[in-house]
């Protein structure tokens, strides 16, 4: 997996005040944390996260370039962030260490591809998980795995245990979940106009009976 290089430096000052300053800077908060290692705070170029780093899928190995040497040269994993609600901005980020000769879990997510043979006779592909945990050495983190779901027909499934991942990498499941399937069709109901009992006459229309047309008067007197 190829690794993305971000800034980052020791911040002094904890609290809002100081995370408002910071990200006057253009910068913003962070924490940097692992399980051989007290966590640190630091600060982080917040453009550069984004531009980086915001639309990354799945989880992506990322490599501090930093003045420190606490922090230079560190691989790291983003744990968790928070963006603005209305901006965007980045907010604050955590950041894990990871040791890379030491397997660790992490969630990687699945692209489905191909046209599934039920699609065409009108069902509906309905993914239904759309990540699974895996377990490997931090070097073999997949960007995603692909699920080939072409011979799937209606009612067909694929699931858990099916899944084909790249070497080295195991995937983590305790029950056999499906992860994609093929609905069938949904038919509208069509409602018709309910008709009237058999041998039932309109109102005011007329029968074979009452259809008669009466003689017609004649005028004057004999």
């Amino acid at each position: 997996m190829e690794q993305v290089e971000l800034e980052a430096e020791v911040r002094s000052g904890i609290g809002k005040g100081a995370a408002r300053r910071l990200r006057r800077q253009g910068k913003a908060p962070a924490v940097f944390y692992g399980p051989k290692r007290h966590t640190a705070m630091i600060a982080i170029d917040a453009k550069e996260f984004l531009q980086k780093v915001y639309a990354l899928e799945g989880s992506h190995l990322i490599r501090f370039r930093s003045t420190t040497e606490d922090l230079a040269n560190k691989v790291v994993l983003v744990k968790e962030t928070q963006y603005h609600p209305v901006t965007g901005a980045v907010l604050h980020a955590d950041f894990y260490e990871v040791d890379m000769t030491q397997k660790l879990r992490v969630r990687v997510p699945l692209h489905f591809a191909g046209k599934a043979a039920g699609v065409a006779l009108g069902g509906i592909l309905q993914p239904v998980q759309r990540d699974v945990e895996v377990e490997c050495l931090p070097s073999d983190i997949p960007e995603f795995i692909s699920v080939d779901v072409s011979g799937l027909n209606i009612h067909d499934a694929v699931h858990v245990s099916d899944l084909q991942a790249p070497e080295g990498v195991r995937v983590v499941f305790e029950t056999d979940a499906t992860l994609v399937t093929v609905l069938p069709p949904t038919v509208e109901e069509v409602k018709t106009e309910a008709a009237a009992p058999e041998g039932a006459a309109a109102e005011g229309a007329a029968t074979p009976e009452t259809a008669k047309t009466e003689p017609e008067k004649k005028g004057g007197a004999a």
